[in-house]
C-alpha cells in the first residue's frame, strides 16, 4: 500500500507543480477548444493522453527503447506549440475536432511519457514489479489532470457563459499563453 501511495503521489505531482509547467500548459491547450457540455471528450482525451504517457513510461523501464534526453526535453514544448496553433486554426466551434486531437493527445502522451520516464525508471529496483507503482502513478496523474481540466472547463464556463467573453478569444488567449511559453521553453531547451 505504501508503494501504491508513493507513486500515486508522484503522478499527481507530476502534473499539479509548478516543475510540470509543460505538462500543465500542454492540458490547457488540448483543453482550451471544449465547454463544460464536452466534458465527457475532453475526460476521454487526457485519458488517451494518459495512455500514450503510460506506454512509454512502460517500455523505458523495462528499457526496450530508450531516448536522447535533450531531445525529449525540446519535443515536449514543441507539443504544446503545436496543439495551441492548431487551437488557432479557424474553425467552426460546434465541430469537434475530436478524432483528431484523440491522436494528437495519444501521440503526445507518448512524447511526455519519455520526459518522465529516465526518473520513473532511476526510482523503480532493478527486479522490481512495475505494475503496482505503473498503476498507480498513472492513477495520480490522471486525477491530476481531471483537476486541472475542470478548473479550465470551469473557468471557461465563467468568463464565456456568465461574463460574456467570446469564445473565440477565449480559446485565443488560452492558446497563446501556453504557446507563448512554450515557444520560450523550447528555445532554452534547444538541442545542438
Amino acid at each position: 500500500m505504501n508503494d501504491f501511495v508513493f507513486y500515486f503521489k508522484t503522478g499527481w505531482s507530476h502534473i499539479i507543480s509548478w516543475d510540470a509547467l509543460d505538462h500543465l500548459l500542454f492540458i490547457i491547450a488540448l483543453t482550451a477548444i471544449y465547454t463544460m457540455l464536452n466534458w465527457k471528450n475532453v475526460l476521454v482525451l487526457v485519458t488517451a493522453f494518459t495512455i500514450g504517457h503510460s506506454l512509454t513510461l512502460a517500455l523505458s523501464v523495462y528499457d526496450v527503447i530508450r531516448f536522447n534526453e535533450k531531445w525529449v526535453e525540446f519535443l515536449i514544448p514543441c507539443t504544446i506549440v503545436f496543439t495551441g496553433v492548431i487551437n488557432l486554426i479557424p474553425q467552426k466551434l460546434n465541430e469537434s475536432p475530436f478524432k483528431t486531437n484523440y491522436l494528437i493527445a495519444l501521440l503526445f502522451g507518448l512524447i511526455h511519457g519519455m520526459g518522465f520516464a529516465n526518473t520513473i525508471r532511476f526510482m523503480l529496483a532493478k527486479n522490481q514489479n512495475i505494475v503496482i507503482p505503473l498503476i498507480s502513478f498513472n492513477f495520480g496523474l490522471e486525477v491530476g489532470q481531471i483537476v486541472v481540466v475542470s478548473i479550465v472547463l470551469l473557468t471557461c464556463y465563467f468568463w464565456v457563459n456568465k461574463i460574456g467573453l467570446s469564445r473565440k478569444w477565449w480559446i485565443g488567449t488560452l492558446s497563446v499563453f501556453a504557446i507563448s511559453i512554450a515557444v520560450s521553453m523550447a528555445a532554452q531547451r534547444w538541442p545542438l
